[in-house]
């Protein structure tokens, strides 16, 4: 009798606290910049839908603010009011109708300096001033990305408290709508990854200068996210979403021991999952490649004691999505623009690597899977 072949690991499931991962495929959270009012609009149905019904195992919506000036553009998705809940819940509905079985998570953000600014395709992008429809920005310290906008307004104590309680109560709401897995954006320079970063963060309070002061307010922010969740159902997951690096090692910007210090600060407080990304909070020359971000990743995976680590950065590749896992240096891999191209990517990989995959039912019979 032939010995079947071991499945591949991408393919294996994978539990983050509550939720059952049918593989370790995520989608990533991608902006889509097509909200009104904040409010989730018919693109997100289809959009969202279509992702849903690729077989990953979880699917992450976008950005979505948790105050109205953590918006990056006037069009980002929002969840500060019941009017947004309201929309999102349509469309988590619409999700579980077309793929029931499907795990379904949200990426909880604050833009910070880096908000007030035009949808990518709009003419002219960049930054939009109040009389245009924009609003002043609010960030770790009185200081602008780059100086292509206006300073921020560094935050007091009132603000601070103000948005933790807005992360606090938008998570609060995303479990109340229906989603599986929560995350919160600390990642890219916005606003809880500007309190990280020396390059960004110039306070002189207990919220600046040294690493413990630099991650106080996103731990604080995550503390009341994982409160306000346990309130409602303490099996649902909270992950976050941060940069391995600013690459600004000439400007002693976030490194690599940065990350480590604040992975296990994480994982001491029950987080259940990071998602390592890189970059965002000055600009630098970023060596983009297949699996570049990979290297960072591997480093908090191998500096964690259990927490699971998502990898990220041009792993369209099946097998580098695969070997990076087989190396242990992640537990699951998540793709964005890949899934934008072929939205089907999860069933070419399963091929590919000889995986089993789900498919929804309106598929399967006719693709003889």
């Amino acid at each position: 009798m032939s010995t079947p072949e071991p499945t591949p690991r991408l393919f294996e499931p994978l539990d983050l606290r509550g939720a059952h991962l049918p593989n370790r495929i995520v989608v990533s959270p991608m902006c889509m910049y097509s909200a009104v009012e904040g409010n989730a609009s018919a693109w997100h149905h289809v959009h969202l839908g279509s992702l849903a019904a690729s077989g990953a195992g979880l699917v992450l919506a976008e950005a979505t603010a948790v105050e109205a000036r953590g918006r990056i553009t006037p069009e980002c998705l929002g969840l500060w009011n019941d009017d947004h809940a309201r929309s999102l819940a349509r469309v988590v509905a619409t999700v579980r109708e077309v793929a029931p079985k499907s795990v379904l998570g949200i990426q909880l953000a604050h833009s910070g300096r880096k908000a007030s600014h035009a949808r990518p395709w709009s003419s002219p992008r960049g930054y939009v001033a109040k009389d245009k429809g924009g609003w002043p920005t609010v960030g770790a310290s009185a200081n602008s990305y780059e100086n292509i906008a206006p300073p921020a307004e560094a935050l007091d104590q009132k603000g601070l408290d103000t948005i933790r309680i807005a992360f606090a109560e938008a998570a609060r709401r995303a479990v109340s709508i229906g989603f599986d897995v929560i995350e919160m954006h600390a990642a890219h320079g916005y606003l809880l990854s500007s309190f990280l970063s020396p390059l960004s963060n110039q306070r002189t309070d207990s919220y600046g200068g040294s690493l413990e002061n630099r991650m106080r307010f996103p731990l604080e922010v995550f503390d009341a996210m994982r409160d306000a969740i346990d309130d409602l159902n303490d099996e649902i997951p909270l992950l976050v979403r941060f940069s391995g690096t600013d690459w600004r090692d000439d400007l002693d910007g976030w490194s690599t021991q940065d990350s480590l210090a604040f992975a296990r600060e994480l994982e001491s407080r029950g987080c259940d999952g990071v998602d390592v990304s890189t970059g965002g909070n000055a600009k630098a020359d970023i060596p983009g490649g297949p699996g570049f971000q990979v290297p960072f990743a591997a480093a908090v995976k191998r500096g964690v004691d259990s927490m699971p680590v998502i990898a990220v950065g041009e792993l369209d590749d099946p097998q580098l999505a695969e070997d990076t896992l087989a190396r242990g240096d992640a537990d699951a891999i998540a793709i964005g623009r890949g899934m934008l191209r072929n939205p089907r990517w999860a069933w070419d990989a399963a091929e590919a690597l000889g995986g089993r995959l789900e498919y929804v039912d309106q598929y399967a019979w006719c693709v003889g899977k």
